[in-house]
């Protein structure tokens, strides 16, 4: 069984929409796109580095259309990100899609089934970066092994959010934190079973 990884640059009240520039997603008027760039320093680059190395992605529709668009003439910058298969989940995508055919190894998938198909079957862990609607859909359907998490030291209101929608309850467990310079707090959280409640100070 491959594990679905989910990677995600957040913001305190949780928003991950268009980090990376001002272009990037302007979707429902966001003004903020590329918040992330004033928190770069040497312990964080070092994190995404590590992140970047070759494995297969799920991606959501509108950012597998950035992605698709960007990365086959930048995969110099990001090794392996070409070649790793694209499962792309999308009902109104069609296998026709010049975004599909024209990046290769990027393949068309429409539902749950199609996930739990690719996390049952042999081959890397798989990816998941940017696709909000994708990754409650994720959560919602127990289909979550790890959150990697980068929180940065802001809100922004509106905006995409991670959580949303209907996450089913359940617990994780961190395996990993740190704070950068700049007061990103950088976690690795893994799925640990269910939610557990008591009474506090009995």
């Amino acid at each position: 069984m491959r594990k679905i990884i989910v990677l995600s640059m957040i913001t305190l009240d949780g928003v991950l929409q268009a980090p990376g520039g001002p272009k990037e997603d302007t979707s429902g008027g966001f003004k903020y796109g590329g918040w992330t760039e004033p928190y770069g320093d040497e312990d964080f680059n070092k994190v995404v580095q590590e992140e970047l190395k070759p494995a297969d992605y799920l991606l959501g529709r509108k950012t597998f259309e950035i992605w698709a668009n960007y990365w086959p003439e930048h995969g110099d910058f990001w090794p392996g990100i070409n070649e790793g298969a694209k499962y792309v989940f999308s009902k109104n995508m069609k296998k026709t899609d010049p975004l599909i055919t024209g990046w290769k190894n990027s393949v068309l998938i429409k539902s749950v089934a199609d996930i739990k198909k690719i996390k049952n079957s042999k081959g890397s862990d798989i990816q998941v970066w940017g696709s909000s609607k994708l990754i409650q859909l994720l959560l919602k359907n127990d289909l979550v092994d790890e959150l990697k998490l980068k929180i940065f030291p802001l809100t922004l209101g509106k905006g995409k959010k991670l959580f949303d929608n209907g996450a089913i309850p359940a617990a994780f467990v961190l395996t990993h934190s740190i704070v950068t310079s700049t007061g990103v707090i950088i976690t690795k959280y893994k799925r640990a079973g269910k939610v557990k409640t008591g009474t506090v100070g009995a």
